[in-house]
């Protein structure tokens, strides 16, 4: 079964209309999506390598966890579901919605291919975890090939070599964060 996503306006406020994602994308529909930094005590950076099987940015490097909020759903809830599916991380407890860091919404649209338009509103969060280690994290292979955790540096060489996922905005914002910290 098709994910169902609440469809919004310009201005970001819900219509009442649910339809499946993909309808959404088709018709070029507003929604809203989640996008989370996780951050280690090192001040590092989880990225995950997008699967090649993905229809948008396959085998390309991304921040930490990404999805769409499924209808009925808020931003918060929906940052921890997709933590949960895309890198579970082991470390004996939930992530829970009070150890998320809100940093600011934006707006994007982009066509993608005739058949699918973005026209989204983006939720950033950054969630910083002690003792995170690789290989306490379990990834959905579906969803991504691989996960590293990189510095600011390597971050920044990262996108100089257009290696990641074009989210200019968060990037700036999460150097800020990371700067400040």
């Amino acid at each position: 079964m098709q994910e169902l996503i609440d469809v919004l306006n310009e201005n970001g406020i819900k219509t009442g209309e649910v339809l499946p994602r993909s309808e959404v994308h088709k018709k070029g529909l507003w929604h809203r999506i989640i996008v989370v930094a996780i951050i280690n005590e090192e001040n590092e950076i989880l990225m995950q390598q997008r699967s090649y099987k993905k229809d948008k940015n396959a085998g390309m490097w991304d921040i930490s966890v990404t999805g769409h909020i499924s209808s009925g759903q808020d931003s918060l809830s929906a940052a921890a579901r997709e933590i949960n599916e895309e890198v579970s991380v082991n470390l004996g407890y939930n992530v829970e919605i009070k150890d998320f860091r809100y940093m600011f919404s934006y707006r994007k649209e982009e066509r993608v291919n005739e058949n699918h338009m973005d026209r989204q509103f983006y939720d950033f969060f950054v969630l910083r975890k002690k003792d995170i280690k690789i290989e306490n994290i379990r990834v959905q292979e579906s969803e991504v090939e691989q996960i590293k955790f990189v510095n600011i540096s390597e971050l920044n060489a990262m996108i100089e070599n257009k290696q990641v996922v074009e989210r200019d905005a968060v990037y700036k914002e999460l150097m800020n964060y990371l700067f400040r910290v």
